[in-house]
């Protein structure tokens, strides 16, 4: 099955790409789909854009809606999950002193924006530390949640984390956070497609996810899930003709946020393809192997070179994507020649002042992909490791 959907998809067939966490990779028949919207749109600009986007974009909506399981009315699509939150972060009634609480291993962009946004308010933005390698769920909501205080206005979390690949448990955190009247909002770039994913059920008041990464839709294709009761804080980053509308539509939020101006929307309208690839070829299964190889390679590399896991291999810490920690060596060089010399594409990076690895498994990879990494490992690390 691996070699066929392989086959199905655009990548170079004499790489080993172990990185689809970065940007994904778009199945031929979603490429197609893509190119057939911006063909369209190239045939009659004005007619598509002026006459009947608007009926294409809730077609979109609708899908996506029914995929996450909300109100079509209750997402809007962005190019990115960085630019989404860009927005809510310009949006909250931050003030002096007030706390917008995380961990410390959230995105890196998205770090950047809750620090120059505290600079311009006078919050305090907190990465609050979780150790690894991390034990049971349940420590870990005791010691995040040990972080809140009176000056806790905002809880922000990723969902799946991009330096580490943890899923949190975010549902139990939402509740509690609700409880307390404190704004939740997710990061879920690395969730759709990826594990099974219901907005309502994981309780955040903003939810933001990629689609062009673990769901295989082209490249720029987001969106921003915020509950009713939310909304209407948060007015558009771009103001453009759906602010004060002349003809209003019946959801503000989308009049506000969905029309940026001139912009190929090709890329959200290729979603439903997307979501029918992923249905068309059982993709549960699909990830169940994925999760199956992915941790066999683990254990494989923590048998040859002694090193520890991050996680425990159960209580669903991690599916497709999962980091492991490294020797001290030169980073740069070892991933230089892992691609020069194995053709192996994989990211490795520092972290906290340790060296990770960050393996993910798609469903076009196989044993041929993972061996080529060990035996680059086996190969390399010899050498590349400081003494």
């Amino acid at each position: 099955m691996t070699e066929v959907i392989k086959d199905y998809f655009l990548l170079d067939p004499n790489i080993h790409f172990l990185n689809h966490g970065s940007f994904g990779a778009c199945p031929k028949q979603v490429f197609i789909e893509y190119q057939k919207w911006q063909r369209v749109m190239e045939i009659q600009p004005v007619e598509f854009l002026g006459r009947h986007i608007t009926l294409h974009m809730e077609n979109a909506r609708e899908k996506l809606a029914e995929y996450i399981n909300c109100q079509n009315d209750e997402l809007v699509y962005f190019s990115n999950p960085t630019t989404a939150i860009n927005m809510v972060i310009r949006n909250l009634p931050l003030q002096q002193g007030d706390e917008i609480l995380a961990t410390n291993h959230e995105y890196g962009a998205l770090d950047r924006a809750w620090k120059f946004i505290s600079n311009k308010t006078g919050a305090i933005y907190i990465n609050r530390p979780v150790p690894i390698p991390v034990t049971s769920k349940d420590e870990f909501i005791s010691s995040f949640w040990s972080g809140v205080t009176e000056k806790t206005k905002i809880i922000f979390l990723s969902h799946i984390t991009s330096p580490t690949a943890l899923t949190f448990p975010v549902e139990e955190i939402c509740r509690m956070a609700r409880d307390a009247g404190i704004l939740c909002v997710l990061d879920g770039a690395h969730v759709p497609g990826h594990i099974s994913l219901d907005v309502g059920e994981v309780g955040a008041d903003v939810y933001v996810g990629a689609c062009h990464k673990w769901l295989c839709a082209p490249k720029g294709s987001s969106f921003i899930y915020a509950r009713r009761e939310v909304q209407a804080i948060l007015d558009p980053l771009v103001i453009s003709w759906g602010y004060e509308a002349e003809e209003p539509g019946p959801s503000q939020f989308i009049d506000y946020h969905e029309w940026q101006g001139t912009r190929d929307m090709s890329a959200f309208l290729s979603v439903p393809a997307a979501i029918m690839f992923q249905k068309e070829h059982h993709w549960e299964k699909v990830r169940e192997t994925c999760n199956i190889l992915l941790i066999t390679t683990l254990e494989e590399i923590n048998q040859r070179f002694g090193t520890k896991p991050i996680s425990p291999y159960t209580n669903n810490w991690f599916n497709q994507m999962a980091t492991i920690q490294l020797p001290d060596l030169n980073v740069r060089l070892l991933k230089a020649r892992l691609y020069d010399e194995f053709r192996v594409e994989v990211p490795i990076f520092t972290w906290n002042e340790k060296i990770f690895m960050r393996i993910s498994v798609q469903g076009y990879n196989d044993e041929r992909d993972t061996y080529a990494l060990i035996r680059g490992l086996t190969d390399l690390l010899p050498k590349i490791v400081k003494k």
